[in-house]
């Protein structure tokens, strides 16, 4: 056992010295196979821990924030949601299909896991250039991966977002979220306790697919990366719902101490965070665990990331009660090991020691970097700009990747399985689902735009949680709390490591400004491919509560309503899609994050929608005012005319932040209400008709907006 093989594992030379100084001998195989998970950036965040820690974590609705398997918090009436996001990346551009499927597979369990049915999927997608023939195969891929595992596991995929963009061409972003409901009083968490209680394992049996997978994820690929398939994990949607049913079953009874999903690195990171989390050892024998392949090692059964697998630690004389569960559900039930007060792993395979490991140090001793940062280059100024057009401008922003109808994609996923959902998606800015047996109902969604983060990465990441913010509220609900998913490249380069740090400030800045705290998260770093980064994409993931899902408010306009912006006149162009599309232009810094703002500006639009008087609302995002105008046009199906406004591009297609448009009976009465508020506000135009008619007189069909709207995924997928 030597450095180079440490090398191999992910070990660099002070981290193996490290090893060695708590060993005190040289490390067995297994055991450099533990250290080397536990210690991988996917596991331990030695990069990131020290700019997390400044995040905003707390709120009087927070149960548990960041550092159980999922955040939760109190929804009313005497119920959590629990809800996470994660990356499954790497394995994504690997293998597309099953990367999307078991991330969708991972995010389930970990809220599962915390004794919460899950009710709702949410994904974040990143892609290549639409050009790259490698693009077609990967969307394919992960959209079937996507809803083939959620469909057959019986949770509604209900919203979501994608991006194209030529930095994703070598390493596709899959962010997978996952919501469900519990009892706020029982909530199950991962601390081991209780010297000599049982430790079972239950669920799908062991086997080689995605060893290492973990540090896997913590390295970029170069040319080698198809080599790389082994590592991706293989899912099975039938075992995971049977999982679900029998572990909610479980936990009814009183026989569980600790309960925790075998996610990145297996049983190693599953019975390590256990009894460290809880201050005890632990004692494994792998004779007992299940397996699927003969001849299995101790190292391949300790890093095995098969899907659909738990670890529970159980009270005594409880075996009885837990195994009739897992056997009436046809899932595998084995007693592997015991809890000790050596506060050591130790694992036993085939009457000999594998690994006898201090658990202390494996955790108080990870490596924690303090990674040296550089500000992110000045975006490029923009250049000269053409005359807006704003029939054939609307036309191309509506039928562009970033903009173009969904509905490819959401027809292949199952909005509506278990019946609650209220808002499917693109019905409203937020997904609304509700609560089964109650009014209640969750707003939820993700967003992030990377290009903003690109050019400004603290501007842009307050943006990301502003949006959510806003979509949120946008449907009536109250913002609670949001997960994030940060998604950069090689933290060993200072800009990219000033590109997070960047990040974190502008996440902590919004979440604070909006009362939006983070309970949970994930951290994907190393995106990159043969040395050129994706564009940093902190994925934000937002929840809300309504008190009557009845009162959700969706995008769609319908004839005879009056069009009202809220949040003053537009001018900003720099990052815009409008700026990027039309004027062949990436350049400027993103629009500024006025959170005051953002704040009073959201707060008036959901009193208002609480009082019964809009019809409809839109936040105003990519592609500014006219796209969103033109969305909710063609999510109603209806014409409209719009008054006298400037015809600068800057009015029509900047993407100003803190802004909506609401479909409303009385324009007049709102405009008021808004100026009494000391709220900016525009009455924009009136509903009706058969297409949209602009100011300059020029009308757009609906059916030419929904024409290229539309074309975009069809066309992509048959070519």
């Amino acid at each position: 056992m030597n450095q180079a093989l440490a090398a191999e594992f992910g070990l660099d030379a002070d981290e193996y010295r490290r090893v060695l100084d708590i060993m005190g001998r040289t490390p067995s195989f297994a055991e450099l196979g533990i250290f080397s998970v536990m210690w991988s950036e996917h596991c331990s965040y030695k990069s990131s821990r020290v700019w997390l820690r400044t995040l905003p974590t707390q709120a009087p609705w927070v149960i548990h924030g960041p550092g159980e398997n999922a955040g939760v918090v109190a929804i009313g009436e005497g119920l959590a949601a629990i809800f996470k996001m994660e990356s499954h990346n790497h394995p994504s551009f690997i293998e597309p299909y099953q990367g999307a499927a078991t991330g969708v597979g991972g995010i389930l369990r970990d809220v599962f896991t915390m004794g919460a049915r899950p009710v709702a999927n949410l994904n974040a997608l990143r892609f290549g250039d639409p050009a790259n023939p490698a693009t077609r195969r990967i969307v394919d891929g992960v959209v079937r991966g996507i809803g083939g595992y959620g469909n057959c596991v019986g949770v509604p995929t209900v919203g979501g977002e994608i991006n194209f963009h030529p930095a994703y061409d070598g390493n596709p972003l899959v962010n997978a979220m996952t919501v469900g409901i519990a009892p706020a009083g029982r909530i199950f968490l991962s601390a081991a306790a209780g010297i000599g209680n049982p430790v079972v394992y239950v669920g799908s049996r062991t086997g080689r697919d995605g060893i290492h997978g973990a540090t896997m994820a913590s390295a970029e690929f170069g040319a080698d990366a198809e080599s790389k398939r082994p590592t991706v994990q293989v899912g099975d949607p039938f075992v995971e719902k049977l999982l679900i049913e029998a572990c909610l079953e479980l936990m009814a009874t009183d026989a569980i101490v600790a309960i925790q999903d075998m996610g990145a690195a297996g049983l190693t990171s599953s019975s390590v965070e256990m009894a460290g989390k809880g201050g005890v050892g632990i004692e494994l024998d792998l004779d007992q665990v299940p397996q699927r392949e003969t001849g299995m090692s101790a190292y391949e059964m300790m890093l095995s990331e098969s899907q659909e697998r738990m670890l529970i630690v159980l009270r005594p004389g409880a075996e009885g009660i837990a195994r009739a569960i897992f056997e009436k559900w046809e899932l595998d039930f084995a007693v592997i090991g015991h809890l000790t007060g050596t506060g050591r792993i130790v694992v036993r395979h085939q009457g000999r020691i594998e690994a006898d490991i201090p658990l202390a140090p494996l955790a108080d001793q990870a490596p924690l970097y303090h990674r040296p940062t550089a500000p992110s280059p000045p975006p490029r100024p923009i250049g000269s700009l053409p005359a807006a057009r704003l029939a054939e401008d609307l036309v191309r922003l509506v039928a562009c990747p970033d903009l173009a109808s969904r509905a490819w994609v959401w027809d292949q996923y199952d909005s509506t399985v278990g019946g609650q959902t209220v808002k499917r998606p693109g019905a409203a800015d937020a997904a609304i689902v509700r609560v089964d047996g109650h009014r209640l109902a969750l707003a939820l969604t993700t967003d992030c735009t990377p290009r903003y983060v690109a050019a400004d990465p603290e501007a842009g990441a307050a943006q990301a949680v502003a949006e959510a913010w806003r979509n949120i509220t946008a449907t009536g609900a109250r913002p609670l709390a949001i997960t994030d998913n940060m998604n950069f490249g090689n933290p060993e380069k200072p800009v990219v490591m000033g590109q997070f740090a960047g990040a974190v400030a502008g996440i902590a800045r919004a979440c604070i400004a909006l009362d939006f705290p983070v309970v949970s998260g994930n951290v994907s770093l190393y995106n990159e491919t043969a040395g050129s980064p994706i564009l940093p994409t902190p994925a934000i993931g937002g929840l809300g509560v309504l008190a009557d899902a009845a009162q959700a408010v969706g995008l769609a306009a319908a004839p005879g309503q009056d069009l009202v912006l809220l949040g003053g006149d537009p001018s900003h162009l720099g990052q815009s899609l409008w700026l990027r599309e039309i004027a062949g232009q990436e350049a400027g810094p993103p629009p500024p994050v006025d959170l005051a703002a953002e704040r009073r500006h959201g707060d008036f639009v959901r009193a208002r929608i609480a009082a019964g008087g809009v019809a409809a609302c839109h936040d105003v995002a990519d592609g500014g005012l006219l796209v969103a105008i033109g969305e909710m046009l063609l999510a109603g199906d209806t014409g409209a005319v719009l008054g006298p406004a400037p015809d600068a591009a800057g009015f029509w297609f900047g993407e100003d932040q803190a802004r909506y448009v609401l479909a409303v009976a009385d324009g007049a009465a709102l405009l008021a209400a808004a100026q009494a508020a000391g709220i900016p506000a525009r009455l924009l135009g009136r509903t009706g008709g058969e297409g949209l008619t602009l100011p300059d007189g020029a009308t757009i069909s609906l059916a030419t907006l929904r024409s290229a709207h539309e074309r975009f995924f069809p066309a992509l997928m048959e070519s």
